[in-house]
């Protein structure tokens, strides 16, 4: 476990036996009324296979604070976070800026790279990154974990 100085977020490597396997029904759950026949268990589910699909570039971070909340990011959350991917237009990424780490909706605005915020409460600015800045694409979010708790 590894921890920013601001402790903003806190990192986890990925260890392929954490996520063991856990039974699945394959016709899924009714949002609505219950079927009896959808209660049999057809097979196991491996959330490690699920979640991960590079294990050596993957890791998993707790983020911290308000500012993705519309991105369906809480506080406390756990974010799966590939390191291999490139990000696109709208993914939501980690990021190093200025030596800090960020968790951001990754945004391509008149050719030039901005992070923005997506929370509900606050008005945080855009970080509009320039070439003067440290900047680096840490990995993209590709899962979010929170409780319903």
């Amino acid at each position: 476990m590894k921890k920013n100085k601001n402790e903003q977020i806190i990192f986890y490597g990925n260890k392929g036996d954490i996520l063991k396997k856990l039974p699945i029904y394959e016709g899924g759950v009714s949002a609505g009324f219950p079927s009896p026949a959808d209660d049999y268990l057809d097979m196991d589910l491996n959330l490690h296979k699920y979640l991960v699909k590079n294990p050596v570039a993957t890791f998993f971070i707790i983020a911290k604070g308000v500012s993705m909340e519309k991105a369906g990011i809480n506080d406390k959350d756990l974010l799966v976070v590939d390191k291999s991917l490139n990000p696109k237009n709208n993914d939501i990424v980690v990021a190093i800026v200025n030596g800090e780490f960020t968790v951001k909706k990754y945004i391509i605005k008149d050719q030039r790279i901005c992070l923005r915020a997506e929370s509900k409460t606050e008005n945080y600015p855009d970080i509009n990154i320039t070439d003067e800045m440290e900047f680096e694409i840490w990995g993209v979010v590709t899962h979010t974990i929170h409780s319903n708790r």
